[in-house]
């Protein structure tokens, strides 16, 4: 209820407009998605009702809104009916049941504080899902915008396809009205952008759909409307408690809740993207498993976060969670009272307002940054995005996710290993990067490591070492200047355990400048205590130098004109390096 400061008469009015649209656009989605799902029309718009006021109180985002989804949908259909006839009261029972152990699970996630986990889900990721998602959204609803006899449910390369082959099919009428629809809307919101534009829009459409069917006729024009809905609240239920029900459901429960999560989460992001929005993943974990837990109580299946209803209401101009439960109660307003009027707006219409909600969704924005600014990061929206319209929404950001966290992996395996000298020109001797050509002390090698020293980076830094020990095999001291080195876990600590002793076998020895209080501890640790000893790391560079330079091999500093440290004292009289420092 963080938001609710938020609200004012402004916030209330935008609100209301925004759950007015709401309402009127999950009419049609919940009939299709509980036909989808293998229930009765009416089941959709139960699942539109309490899951959405439940998720809007104790969710964190402001525009999502809960509700049947077609990914859900699709798995309860595709799992429940090896086990009950669709449509069945055991069905209906098992549906109800199955939402009921979902929300344990997901509340369960959110206590134990397991939000956290969708922080896996890199930036780039929701900018592809959510583009992949607005492609999805257009492609469902060009059966409806055309006319066409485009099969429902089918997968998006299907769907284009039929698309290509029923194009001579189009219907010229249905078409005009899905085009008056999307050209108002368009106007209204260029010319006139205070106005509810979709509401107008789809009264525009609905008007030019009555003309036309008065003149020519509904058998000519071929306009299919919602048709009228069931006036009725949804009814109490009861889950099945029984062992034997939770058992045969449990497995299909997990997936439900993996589903239910990721789409509701990645979807609060996207939205959360353009609104400017933090996100508290783990209280969305809590509101999503609230919501279906008391909406399997009310006739609900499993419900998550709705992508055309929650853009629908960020479009619209929701202000607060408070546009989902008025979204709700016009919904039962709607049953109860207006549900014939429903028999007047036409599909094509609705079909437009979709339209307008999907090129919406398209972050043209950060597209451009991330294409312009890193191939890696391009390749993972790409993938995201292809995955999206190929696969199951969870699975495309579950495939983008990896993706990212392997990019991530491979740069962390290389951290920068940059050689430093002191700076001649400045009176602190400062130390910076070594230019080629530039004095170094030849019995001591400065390196600075960039990065976390864990077992994926091991293999680099260790071959580095080795390289230096092949080109300037009389630099038996290293010092390593660790401010950047984030953390080392036991992997790093045995390589630099190992570099140690290696080290002071031939006479020199491993030394630290500036090494961070975690990575300090890890070394402290048995055995690694042993090799790196305490008195060989410092916070000061002066002392570093000082005590290093007095452990070096004097003879060989009688001959170096190098003469880099303020310790080695003037050049000797034959004469000094004309680029080395006094």
């Amino acid at each position: 209820m963080r938001w609710w400061p938020r609200v004012d008469r402004g916030t209330l009015r935008a609100d209301f407009f925004a759950g007015l649209i709401g309402a009127i656009i999950v009419l049609p989605q919940g009939v299709a998605f509980a036909t989808l799902a293998g229930l009765p029309p009416e089941y959709g718009l139960y699942s539109a009702m309490v899951p959405a006021v439940i998720g809007a109180f104790f969710g964190s985002s402001w525009h999502l809104v809960s509700g049947p989804t077609n990914a859900i949908s699709l798995v309860v259909f595709a799992t429940l009916a090896h086990l009950a006839e669709p449509g069945s009261a055991h069905y209906i029972q098992l549906a109800i049941t199955l939402t009921f152990m979902v929300g344990v699970l997901q509340l369960a996630m959110g206590l134990a504080r397991l939000g956290q986990l969708v922080n896996f889900i890199s930036h780039t990721v929701v900018v592809g899902f959510t583009a992949g998602a607005a492609v999805l959204i257009m492609a469902s609803q060009l059966r409806n915008f055309f006319g066409m006899p485009i099969p429902r449910g089918a997968s998006f390369l299907e769907t284009l396809r039929s698309f290509i082959i029923y194009l001579p099919q189009t219907q010229p009428w249905v078409l005009t009205v899905g085009l008056v629809t999307l050209f108002s809307g368009l106007a209204v919101r260029r010319w006139w952008p205070k106005a509810p534009y979709m509401i107008i829009a789809m009264l525009a459409g609905s008007l030019a759909a009555w003309l036309l069917n008065r003149q020519l006729g509904a058998a000519v024009t071929g306009i299919v409307t919602v048709g009228a809905l069931p006036g009725a609240l949804p009814p109490l239920s009861l889950p099945d408690f029984s062992l034997e029900t939770n058992e045969r459901l449990f497995g299909i429960a997990l997936a439900v809740t993996t589903l239910g999560l990721t789409e509701a989460v990645s979807i609060a992001r996207s939205i959360a993207v353009k609104s400017g929005q933090r996100i508290d993943s783990t209280q969305e974990f809590i509101g999503q498993g609230l919501s279906n837990i008391v909406g399997s109580f009310f006739s609900s299946y499993a419900a998550s976060g709705s992508f055309n209803r929650s853009g629908v209401n960020y479009e619209a101009g929701a202000r607060t969670p408070l546009a989902a439960i008025f979204s709700a109660g016009c919904l039962v307003l709607i049953l109860l009272v207006v549900a014939p009027l429903a028999a007047w707006l036409p599909l094509a219409a609705m079909a437009a307002i979709l339209f307008m909600v999907a090129w919406g969704l398209f972050d043209f924005h950060h597209i451009r940054t991330i294409m312009r600014a890193s191939r890696s990061e391009t390749a993972v929206l790409v993938a995201t995005f292809v995955a999206t319209l190929v696969m199951h929404l969870e699975m495309a950001v579950l495939a983008g996710a990896l993706l990212s966290l392997l990019l991530y992996l491979n740069r962390t395996s290389k951290p920068s290993l940059r050689s430093l000298v002191p700076d001649a020109a400045n009176p602190l001797r400062k130390f910076t990067e070594r230019r080629a050509g530039a004095a170094e002390c030849p019995q001591l090698k400065m390196l600075r490591i960039e990065g976390s020293l864990y077992f994926g980076a091991i293999n680099h830094v260790g071959e580095y070492l080795h390289h230096l020990d092949e080109n300037k095999s009389d630099q038996k001291h290293l010092l390593i200047l660790s401010r950047s080195m984030n953390f080392v876990d036991i992997a790093g600590a045995e390589l630099l355990a190992q570099e140690a002793r290696r080290r002071r076998a031939r006479g020199g020895d491993l030394w630290f400048h500036g090494l961070r209080e975690d990575a300090a501890a890890m070394l402290a640790k048995e055995p690694f205590a042993g090799d790196i000893r305490q008195d060989a790391c410092f916070t000061e560079k002066s002392k570093a130098i000082a005590s290093i330079h007095a452990r070096l091999d004097k003879d060989i500093c009688a001959a170096c004109r190098a003469r880099i440290f303020k310790e080695c004292g003037p050049p000797s009289s034959g004469g000094g390096d004309q680029g080395a420092p006094r």
